[in-house]
């Protein structure tokens, strides 16, 4: 997708030249408990606050941060809570990645909830904050190598071939609470021994 200047026309009267003077909370989170790399992220968090309110000219309140988000996600931010999640297997893998792409990343959830209220996850406000407040291309999905935390797959098919399900979903379908469906053929995955 292209980002032209005019999608975001309606959204430049947020950023302004000069900012005024802010005192927000710092994030809530407890040092003592983080190891280096951990330490780094919550000074980027702090430090993506700052040129937020410096180039919006107001303060926002700080989110609770922690490291406690499992699988193949590298952050999650929950919008009414304040709270940022972040993947600390990951986070051991790609430090630098991790403050250069996902906390900026995630901040603009935070922030685009703060400034706009529900709108599409990576809808056109939050691609502005991305381009504007930290100068990033706008990426819905990171490209981390998540092999380290995969965890346990099952091998379903279909016409298409072989489709590996997280265990998750291979209990939903055991428990025949949901089937999956191949998004190209539309033929329901089967589990791979119980074909015939």
């Amino acid at each position: 997708m292209t980002l032209s200047p005019n999608m975001f026309r309606p959204l430049q009267s947020l950023f302004r030249s000069k900012a005024q003077d802010t005192q927000a909370p710092k994030s809530k989170v407890a040092k003592s408990d983080l190891n280096a790399h951990q330490q780094r992220i919550v000074a980027a968090v702090e430090s993506c606050y700052q040129t937020a309110e410096q180039k919006l000219g107001r303060s926002f309140p700080r989110p609770e941060v922690n490291f406690k988000l499992r699988g193949k996600s590298a952050g999650t931010a929950h919008l009414q809570l304040n709270k940022l999640r972040f993947n600390p297997v990951l986070l051991e893998e790609n430090p630098e990645e991790f403050v250069d792409q996902v906390v900026p990343h995630e901040i603009c959830h935070l922030l685009a909830y703060r400034l706009f209220g529900r709108v599409k996850p990576h809808g056109k406000e939050w691609q502005a904050l991305m381009i504007n407040l930290y100068g990033l291309t706008p990426r819905t999905t990171h490209s981390l190598n998540t092999a380290s935390v995969a965890g346990q797959t099952f091998d379903y098919a279909c016409r298409c071939g072989v489709v590996p399900l997280s265990i998750r979903r291979h209990n939903k379908v055991q428990r025949q609470q949901t089937q999956y469906r191949c998004r190209r053929c539309k033929k329901t995955l089967s589990r791979v021994h119980d074909q015939p």
